[in-house]
């Protein structure tokens, strides 16, 4: 979800400003993912790099993940949504975990919509930390298959994703779920995010379904 700064800067309003219209964006595209029938949704919020930006950038944008949380959890929960929260915990203030843990928590029985928030995230750290609890089971490292270490992952027992969008007109993909999206589409968008709504959305899905997904495999060809 990138652009909420330059979003902001556009209109003379600092970087905070953006970030709460980012916020707002969000709560739109859950919604509308939901009601075209989509079933699981990852919104990268907070990266693992992001802790270099300025204490003031950063304080707001746990505030702001604190009050997402707080504001529509209820909503959340009521209309199905199950919420996984993707990252690791090392720098994160007691307070945001709790709420973190009362989201997964609340939801966890839900199944209508999944809503997968990488907070604290990074691929390369979560590879790390699978790597690690991995190392500490007893699981047969010189045995293990793709499939063994998947569930070490952050998102174990998620699918894979088939569709990757990057807003703002950015084309990286800044350390996102680096494993689980090894055969993903990749569709990247001028718009920056508090702009993303439905119509984009459906533009991206649009433009995954036009594709021709080989997963690595030759295309047969015909002979006359």
């Amino acid at each position: 979800m990138d652009g909420n700064g330059r979003w902001a800067k556009k209109r003379h309003r600092p970087r905070s400003f953006g970030h709460r219209a980012g916020v707002e964006a969000v709560r739109r595209i859950v919604e509308d993912a939901a009601d075209i029938g989509i079933e699981c949704l990852t919104l990268y919020s907070f990266s693992t790099e992001n802790w270099t930006r300025p204490r003031a950038e950063i304080a707001a944008l746990m505030t702001l993940m604190s009050e997402y949380i707080e504001n529509d959890l209820a909503r959340l929960k009521r209309e199905g949504v199950k919420i996984r929260v993707l990252g690791g915990r090392t720098g994160l203030s007691p307070n945001v975990l709790a709420l973190i843990d009362k989201a997964v928590s609340e939801t966890s029985q839900n199944e209508r919509f999944k809503l997968n928030i990488a907070f604290n995230y990074g691929g390369r750290d979560e590879i790390l930390r699978a790597m690690r609890k991995a190392s500490a089971s007893d699981v047969d490292l010189q045995s293990m298959t793709e499939s063994d270490f998947s569930r070490y992952l952050d998102t174990a027992g998620l699918p894979d994703p088939d569709l990757v969008i990057r807003t703002s007109g950015e084309r990286r993909i800044s350390n996102y779920l680096l494993w689980q999206a090894a055969y993903a589409e990749y569709v990247f968008m001028d718009v920056l995010w508090p702009d993303f709504g439905r119509d984009e959305l459906i533009a991206a899905l649009d433009e995954y379904t036009s594709r021709d997904r080989r997963f690595g495999a030759a295309q047969e060809t015909e002979v006359a």
